[in-house]
C-alpha cells in the first residue's frame, strides 16, 4: 500500500510517502521566526515531489492520510480541505489521524537512552513510557494529551487533548493518573513545550532540548497510523478543533454592536 500522509497542525508542513515495502520518504517546510506558515502553498508541491522521488505519480497512491489536529486552525482547515480533495479526485482512500497521537507514537518509539530523553545535563533519566503531546493553541493556550506506551510500538490514550493554561498542566497529568498512567515522569514534548517550557518543566516532567525532533510531529507516523486506520468517507472527516476558531470569537464590528433590529 503506498500511502501519502501529512500534518499542518502546526506552523510546519509535514509530508510522507510510505510505500510499498514500508520505506518512508520525509519531507518538511519549517518557517523562520516571523514567517507564516506555507501550508497553503507548499503542500501539494513537497507531495509531488516525493512522488517524483519514488518513480510514482499521483494515480500510484492507494490511501491519503492526515493530521486533523488539534491545531492550528487555518491550518488544519487546509490539510483537510488538501486530503479530501485528493482522495475524491483520485478515488483513494481517506483517513484522518490524530496529531498528537502522532507525536506521542513517534516519541515513545524514539530511543529511550538517546539524548532526547535526557533531564538536563548530567541526568540521564529514561522517560520513555509515558508522554504528554503538547501542541500550541495560540491565545496563551496548550492542547495537551496525556499516553503511555502499550505493548511494542503502539500507545494508549490516557487523556485526550484538550485547550487548557499552561500552568494547568497537573491537571491533565492528575487525570492520566486516574486512568492508570503508573509511576514515574512525564516526556512532554511539541512545539507547545517548545513555547511555554518555563511553565511546564517541573518535578513531574522532562522536556527535550528546544531542537530535538521529539517535538515535531513526523508525517511518516502520520502514514504508518493511517495505513493502520480504517478509511471514513471525505464528508465525515473534519478538523478536530476542540475549541471555536478564532474567527468565530472575534467580537462584531464596532458598528453592528448595539443595533437595534428593525
Amino acid at each position: 500500500m503506498m500511502v501519502l500522509g501529512f500534518d499542518t497542525a502546526t506552523h510546519a508542513t509535514a509530508v510522507a510517502l510510505l510505500l510499498g515495502d514500508g520505506a518512508i520518504l520525509r519531507a518538511r517546510d519549517d518557517p523562520g521566526p516571523g514567517e507564516h506558515p506555507g501550508h497553503a502553498t507548499r503542500l501539494l508541491p513537497m507531495a509531488g515531489e516525493l512522488l517524483a522521488a519514488a518513480g510514482a505519480g499521483w494515480r500510484d497512491l492507494d490511501r491519503v492520510a492526515v493530521g486533523v489536529g488539534p491545531g492550528a486552525f487555518t491550518g488544519l482547515r487546509v490539510g483537510v480541505a488538501t486530503a479530501r480533495g485528493l482522495a475524491q479526485s483520485l478515488s483513494v482512500d481517506l483517513v484522518g489521524v490524530s496529531s498528537p497521537a502522532a507525536l506521542a507514537r513517534a516519541a515513545l518509539a524514539a530511543p529511550p537512552n538517546g539524548s532526547a530523553f535526557s533531564a538536563g545535563e548530567g541526568s540521564r533519566e529514561k522517560v520513555d513510557e509515558r508522554m504528554l503531546a503538547i501542541i500550541d493553541a495560540r491565545r496563551g493556550e496548550i492542547f495537551a494529551g496525556a499516553f503511555r506506551r502499550s505493548g511494542g510500538d503502539g500507545i494508549r490514550e490516557l487523556v485526550s487533548a484538550r485547550a487548557i493554561a499552561p500552568e494547568h498542566l497537573d491537571a491533565v497529568i492528575a487525570l492520566a493518573q486516574e486512568h492508570g498512567a503508573g509511576p514515574g515522569r512525564w516526556l512532554a514534548a511539541g512545539d507547545g513545550a517548545v513555547r511555554y517550557r518555563e511553565q511546564l518543566q517541573g518535578a513531574e516532567t522532562v522536556i527535550p532540548e528546544d531542537s530535538s525532533p521529539l517535538h515535531l510531529i513526523d508525517a511518516g507516523m502520520i502514514c504508518q497510523l493511517g495505513a493502520e486506520a480504517p478509511p471514513v468517507a471525505a464528508e465525515q472527516l473534519l478538523p478536530d478543533y476542540r475549541r471555536r476558531p478564532d474567527a468565530e470569537l472575534a467580537p462584531p464590528p464596532l458598528a453592528t454592536r448595539g443595533a437595534v433590529s428593525p
